[in-house]
């Protein structure tokens, strides 16, 4: 899809869901300082092109897993401001009860399947989704963003064969970010062109620009086009570069103030707005409107999050597979 098929309208709804992830993330960061959001926290500012153009490309219907930096891929699929938020506070009302956090965002009934803390883990799940529509006949795809350090896990090959040996309908997503946590791909990977390795397994695979919103609609909408109808998995590398550390917790030693002043200079946000603008679709007014709508939901998603309760005690045994069995019902 190009510029002209979405449209002035289509277009300011890409850049309105691309500046709500990037306030939101900006809000989460500076709620942590206030310890206000606990635990880990991985930030997807400068990505966010990939989630919004990707997710664009998809129905209601296609099953979505990512990693623990998934809070611009929930935003995204629609799973809610104020539920997500809640969730990072770890309150009742957030979109997994609490229970899950940053990194275990979830939401069934959008068919978003996590928020995967371990690092490939997602993959083999991805497989088993798509494997389940095969046998069932749905038409629909299964979407599974990771990063490029996840494909040193042996699990990426065997999830990698298995969809190709099965003909699943499956969209391997690479975010590649160039840092495996804070190791540089070339330390890590002797062939640092992520998209060379599907080939092996005869799954179709390409390189994408992830700064670009309309290239990464288009190539995320191609491939599930194909894996709809049946002509198997299909993998994209799409290029990004995450502007802050990799978590809260990262001194960020790796890398220099340079490479990332570099990258920024291809800010997603900014190369969209400079293209609307080209073409008389953005000006300053439009802008604002946009920029205080988002502020706006980001405000009411703190309040809401905020406001939601605490998990009853009563509650803390709810939701749980295995409960365990006292010596006085039979238990050891």
């Amino acid at each position: 899809m190009s510029l002209d098929d979405l449209g002035r309208d289509g277009a300011h709804a890409l850049l309105r869901e691309m500046l709500l992830i990037r306030r939101f993330e900006e809000k989460c960061a500076e709620l942590y300082t206030q310890q206000k959001i606990r635990g880990f926290l991985h930030l997807y500012i400068g990505e966010e092109a990939i989630a919004v153009g990707a997710l664009s490309a998809l129905t209601a219907d296609d099953n979505v897993l990512s990693t623990y930096r998934e809070h611009g891929h929930a935003l995204a699929r629609g799973l809610g401001a104020g539920p997500i938020m809640a969730e990072m506070y770890g309150k009742a009302g957030g979109c997994a009860l609490g229970r899950g956090g940053s990194m275990h965002l979830f939401d069934a009934s959008r068919r978003f399947y996590g928020g995967n803390a371990i690092v490939g883990g997602h993959l083999p799940l991805a497989v088993g989704l798509a494997l389940a529509d095969k046998m069932l006949g749905r038409k629909a795809v299964t979407a599974c963003f990771f990063g490029d350090g996840a494909t040193a896990e042996g699990v990426f090959h065997e999830s990698l064969n298995l969809a190709a040996l099965w003909k699943l309908p499956v969209l391997f997503l690479c975010e590649n970010n160039l840092y495996a946590m804070g190791t540089a791909i070339e330390l890590h990977a002797a062939d640092t062109e992520i998209s060379r390795r599907p080939r092996a397994f005869g799954i179709p695979a390409e390189r994408v620009d992830g700064m670009d919103v309309v290239a990464v609609e288009r190539a995320v909408r191609y491939a599930a086009e194909a894996a709809r109808e049946g002509e198997g998995p299909r993998f994209l590398e799409l290029m990004t570069y995450r502007f802050r550390a990799h978590s809260m917790y990262d001194a960020e030693l790796y890398r220099s103030k340079a490479e990332v002043q570099r990258w920024k200079e291809r800010d997603p946000i900014q190369l969209f707005e400079r293209a609307l603008r080209e073409r008389g679709w953005l000006d300053d007014d439009a802008r604002a409107r946009v920029e205080n709508d988002v502020l706006g939901e980001v405000e009411a998603a703190v309040r809401f999050a905020e406001e939601s309760p605490w998990e009853a005690l009563e509650d803390l045994e709810k939701h749980v597979y295995v409960r365990r069995v006292g010596a006085d019902e039979g238990g050891a």
